[in-house]
Parts: structure tokens; sequence; C-alpha cells
């Protein structure tokens, strides 16, 4: 019996970016933003990314959304969703695979759209993966993602400003719920709330996990967010990575110099 492919395989991945021409005689310079990743994270799983600002997370969280293109003669590696490498699928076999992908962003108050009840903001995935559903299917699927994360039927009639930091960030999780995705890449999750709200947030992620069989990306800069929901962590360091292993591992005997400064500033 074959082997059962992870749920996300990331093999040799690199992405640079041009820099502004400093010559008119020379090609642009180029940053390195990711080189030679890999990684796959199984079903269910929490894989943790870590590392300062510059270090290559979001460029590795759009990588993994499919959300950038590489360029052929600079950019190398594949991106694989249950086996199938994002990169080489065209744009409709590419909305098909985004059903199983969502995306949980960093701000509350910027990623909602205020002018947008919360019915239609939570439905806004499934106008574009789940169009057979119709208005009934569409509707009671919005009403169990607002529930599964501890909001009610009738906030669907309510509009952003309505809600505070917390409630808006589980309002972003039920839109990313409502698909059913496999996959929820989270870009630093709970970094724009209050420390009393981030452990009820990163508590219902967990349980909507077990809940749903999710697997989180989760990136952060925060080691005591990803030691509170990750199974792995990667440490990116200036495009690389530098470290990886458990929680336990990483955070508990850490071998890279860098690591090693992220744990000492630790609280």
């Amino acid at each position: 019996m074959a082997e059962q492919a992870p749920l996300l395989r990331v093999e040799g991945l690199s992405r640079s970016y041009a820099l502004p021409r400093q010559s008119l005689f020379r090609a642009p310079p180029r940053l390195q933003a990711l080189q030679d990743i890999a990684f796959q994270i199984e079903a269910g799983q929490c894989l943790g990314v870590i590392g300062e600002s510059g270090s290559g997370k979001s460029t590795l969280a759009r990588a993994v959304l499919a959300l950038d293109r590489p360029q052929r003669r600079h950019d190398a590696g594949r991106v694989l969703l249950k086996g199938q490498d994002l990169q080489a699928l065209d744009a409709k076999a590419l909305r098909r695979a985004r059903q199983d992908m969502q995306m949980v962003f960093q701000d509350p108050y910027a990623s909602l759209d205020p002018r947008m009840s919360i019915g239609r903001i939570v439905a806004e995935p499934l106008a574009a993966l789940h169009g057979g559903l119709g208005p009934r299917g569409r509707h009671e699927r919005v009403r169990d993602s607002l529930e599964a994360v501890g909001l009610r039927a009738a906030d669907m009639n309510r509009y952003p400003h309505e809600f505070s930091g917390g409630q808006r960030q589980r309002i972003a999780i039920a839109r990313a719920l409502v698909s059913r995705p496999k996959l929820i890449v989270a870009d630093e999750p709970v970094s724009a709330l209050d420390v009393s709200i981030q452990a009820q947030v990163l508590n219902l992620m967990q349980e909507l996990a077990r809940q749903y069989g999710l697997a989180y990306l989760l990136i952060s800069h925060d080691l005591a967010v990803v030691d509170h929901l990750a199974d792995q962590v990667l440490v990116l360091y200036q495009g690389r990575i530098v470290e990886r292993g458990t929680p336990a591992q990483v955070f508990g005997a850490p071998e890279h110099p860098y690591t090693r400064r992220l744990v000492a500033a630790m609280p």
C-alpha cells in the first residue's frame, strides 16, 4: 500500500525580489527572501514558524497560498497540497485547490470590511469556492461557523465596529473556517490583541483543530504563542531554516546562536 502524502509539502523553496536599480548598466540587485526551504505538515498538525521581521515569514505564507508566481530565472522549489504542485495548476484547478486552505490575518480591524455585515464577510469564501451550496446552504454554513467560534447566528446582521478586537478575530477565523479547509495559514493571529484575549483565541484554534481536523501553518515572532499551539517548530533567519524540532527541543535546548538569542529574550 502506497504511503499517504502529507497534507502540505514544501520542497527546496527559494524566492527573491528585485531591489531598486543602482546603475543603468547593471541588472538590479536581488534580495534573497527564502533559500532552500523544505518541510511538511501532516493533517491535523500545527507547524510554527518563528523569526524576526525580514526573516522571510510573510514570503513563505504567500508562497504556500500560491499568491505569488515564481520567476523561472531566480526562484525554485515546489509547494504541494495533497500531492498537487500548486504552481503547476491552471487558474481553475488552483481555485479548487484553494477550497482546502484559508488564511487568518494579523489585524482583525483591517481584515474585515466595515461596510459589510458579518454574515456577508463570513460567507465571502463560499461565493468563490462553493457556488453550488445555494442561499440556504450558505446561510447554514455561516451560522455553523459563527457558532463554532463562540458567536451567535444573530450576529450575522451586525457590523464589525460593533465587536471587540477579540471578537473580530473570531469572525476572521469563522470566515476561514466556513469553506471547511484542511489547512489554515495564520499570520501573527493574536499579535494585535490584548494579552488577556490572546490565550482565549489560541485555545479556540486548538479546539477547532480537534473538532474539524485542521492543520495550521502558524507564523509568529512570539515564541510563547508558538509554544502554546505548535507541534513542530521552524526557526527562520535571513531566509533560511536554522533550527527545527518540537517546541521542547527548540525552546528547551536551542542550538543555533540566533535561536538562543530569541529564547533568552522570551519573557
